[in-house]
């Protein structure tokens, strides 16, 4: 991670095309249930909110750590949704 602005176009990134593969997925197919799909939209953007929270924390002793430990939290929650996605 090269600073901060990157982690954040990174969260974005990956919940923003999490978010538009559940879309997608309504489209191509009718029969699949909206209110599975909007769930998993509504955890993703969740997610986002907690990322923001938790990138701009106060008082953290080891930034370094505080940050990796984001991206790993971040790639978890990514392949969780995608996952739940996947299972639709």
């Amino acid at each position: 991670m090269a600073n901060i602005r990157d982690l954040k176009k990174d969260i974005n990134y990956v919940l923003g095309e999490i978010i538009e593969m559940a879309m997608d997925l309504e489209k191509a197919n009718p029969e699949v249930d909206i209110s599975k799909t909007a769930a998993i939209v509504d955890e993703a953007i969740t997610a986002f909110d907690n990322f923001s929270i938790r990138i701009y924390e106060k008082g953290v002793e080891n930034k370094r750590r505080h940050y990796r430990t984001i991206v790993a939290d971040l790639e978890t929650k990514g392949n969780e949704l995608i996952t739940k996605l996947n299972a639709l």
